[in-house]
């Protein structure tokens, strides 16, 4: 062998990428077609089943059918069977327009209610795509030209579920195929591995097993309850951002967690956002009927605006930044909580900034930079931007055309500015205003909403605000919304995946753990604990009384970023035998030494 040839390092693998259907209108076309096949195949095998819809999903696709029989794991096998057979046989995929008297016509056929109304709602042209002569249904598309142009082995059925029809918990109750389709098999087995490893990862099952939040039945879905443990990590996060925002000028408020209705008919929520908010609390039925009660809150902005409202400002005040871990809470349905990452009440690192129009680009500019040191400490490193824009075809939205466009174009020029990396998400806006959202890819490639921030010119008119300014006019302030952070409880949730529970020492709930060779040596152990406790090292000492082995086993189960060893040499040497996660063995240690190391570490945002 060549010299060249033995220093010659075997090449990596090429990574699989795995576009999102939106990304992709190959996918789309594969996606919109594997959901036909699979429509055909359910129906062929079970000929009571009805079809409602079956759109393509991130990953996949899903169809909802109205059956009697509940599906089962067996059943999915049986279809996909059905499903391979199909494609198998190069059926054309065929699109017609039609009339809507000539659909109503061909549905009242073969007696499918749900069509029906789903043509209800239809545009015309009206578009049916046939599998060869067997099958159709009505869809808009894109599909690809035959069955045969899927491949077999790229496609997969992963899970029942139940749904409601059109989303209404008073409708019926449905049953929810998820599948998966590829261009590739290679695909398929990427997206399979990043399922498992998704399994391990995921927030609920190892925020269980590390013991930081829990739900209860009696307090109800999507109310998570926090541990010893969670709160310390929750507080963690807490602090950090707090000691912040202190240096940076931010005065920290507090508000109620219920207002009067009134407050969020001035604001508009009540209005555009009302479904979302839970029911009204009113103190009897004339007032119900006037509107007139107390709501929880959804937003903590208009209760900001009153203490901003609450005295005449003057331009020599300006920028006020007003700042609170509020409490809001989301009337969320019950299929669509998940966890952390979608719940009912949850806290918001929310910040409400009242600027002149003067100060506007450079006070965003400041809540960017925040933003990205959040970040960059969180170790979040693979984002980009979104700037949320409104659709104007929607009414959804409060407020001028002009101040839409002098709020989306203050949005726009910043980030141009920044030279961040960007792109426009049309609709995405909140209703009062336009954003610029910090879109987080986790080490699985998928993507998260996180940081936001929000220009907005319509609040301060609705709310009638003003300043003094220099030449003695009454003139309207500029809103600046932010949260680095979007939610705590969402925040979390995607740390713990993206970590798999290995927190960094800063905020590991537990960063120091003590671990006696024998009980003999606990006193020692104990009295090391304390030392870090007062200086704001979270440490125990391991009271279990197990053998040593069974210690380690246990701290690194519990993703302990320290563990130090306690035995005879070190009680009589005032030392500890340190291990770590970030970098393994590190020896014998004075206890001075590393407590002064670890709270370095710890002030720093660094391991040990």
């Amino acid at each position: 062998m060549s010299s060249s040839e033995s220093n010659h390092s075997p090449e990596q693998p090429e990574k699989i990428h795995l576009p999102r259907t939106s990304e992709s209108e190959t996918l789309k076309k594969i996606r919109h077609t594997t959901s036909h096949v699979m429509a055909m195949a359910v129906q062929k095998l079970f000929p009571k089943a009805q079809v409602t819809i079956g759109p393509w999903i991130e990953n996949g696709f899903y169809y909802d059918f109205d059956t009697p029989e509940s599906f089962t794991e067996a059943d999915l096998k049986a279809i996909k069977k059905e499903m391979v057979k199909i494609i198998k046989r190069d059926l054309p995929v065929i699109r017609e327009e039609v009339s809507r008297e000539e659909a109503k016509t061909r549905i009242e056929a073969i007696k499918e209610p749900y069509k029906l109304e789903i043509l209800q709602d239809l545009e015309e042209p009206i578009t049916i795509y046939h599998l060869g002569e067997e099958w159709w249904d009505l869809c808009a598309g894109p599909h690809i030209e035959s069955t045969k142009q899927l491949n077999p082995k790229a496609i997969d059925l992963e899970t029942v579920a139940g749904a409601y029809w059109r989303g209404d918990e008073t409708k019926a109750q449905l049953q929810r195929i998820y599948g998966t389709a590829w261009e590739t098999p290679e695909q398929l087995t990427e997206y399979k591995r990043r399922k498992e490893e998704a399994l391990k990862r995921n927030h609920r099952k190892l925020g269980k097993e590390l013991g930081l939040f829990m739900f209860s039945d009696l307090v109800g879905p999507g109310l998570p309850i926090w541990t010893p443990k969670g709160t310390m990590l929750k507080n963690s996060l807490k602090d950090f951002l707090q000691q912040e925002q202190l240096k940076r000028g931010y005065l920290p408020v507090d508000t109620p967690h219920i207002a009067r209705i009134d407050l969020f008919k001035t604001s508009g929520h009540w209005q555009k956002y009302k479904e979302d908010m839970f029911p009204m609390m009113a103190e009897d039925e004339q007032a119900a009927a006037i509107e007139q009660g107390f709501v929880l809150k959804p937003m903590n902005c208009p209760f900001h605006i009153q203490i901003y409202k609450n005295e005449l400002r003057s331009y020599r005040e300006l920028p006020i930044r007003l700042a609170e871990f509020g409490t809001v809470y989301r009337h969320e349905k019950s299929g669509e909580l998940g966890g952390l990452t979608r719940v009912r009440g949850f806290t918001q690192d929310d910040s409400h900034l009242f600027v002149t129009p003067e100060q506007l680009e450079a006070e965003f500019l400041s809540v960017v930079d925040l933003t990205l040191f959040v970040f960059k400490n969180l170790q979040l490193k693979n984002f980009k931007a979104r700037l949320s824009f409104r659709d104007p075809d929607s009414d959804k939205y409060i407020g001028s055309d002009e101040a839409w466009e002098k709020a989306e174009g203050a949005i726009r020029q910043a980030v141009e500015k920044m030279g961040m990396d960007h792109f426009e998400g049309i609709g995405e806006a909140a209703f009062y205003g336009p954003k610029l959202d910090f879109i987080f890819q986790d080490a699985l490639e998928r993507e998260w909403q996180l940081g936001t921030v929000q220009v907005d010119y319509n609040l301060p008119e609705r709310f009638d605000l003003e300043y003094v300014a220099e030449d003695g006019t009454r003139k309207r302030p500029v809103m600046i919304h932010r949260a680095p952070f979007g939610s705590l409880e969402r925040l979390i949730g995607i740390l713990i995946e993206e970590y798999a529970g290995d927190f960094p020492l800063w905020l590991a709930p537990t960063q120091a753990k003590l671990l006696p060779v024998n009980s003999e040596f606990l006193p020692f152990a104990q009295e090391v604990a304390e030392k870090m406790r007062q200086v704001g090292i979270r440490a125990e000492a391991d009271i279990s009384n197990e053998r040593l082995g069974k210690l380690i086993r246990n701290a690194e189960k519990a993703k302990i970023p320290v563990m130090a060893v306690v035995g005879a040499k070190e009680v009589e040497s005032n030392s500890l035998s340190i291990r770590t996660r970030s970098a393994g063995e590190l020896g014998s240690i004075p206890v001075v030494e590393a407590i002064q190391k670890m709270t370095e570490a710890i002030g720093n945002y660094e391991n040990f």
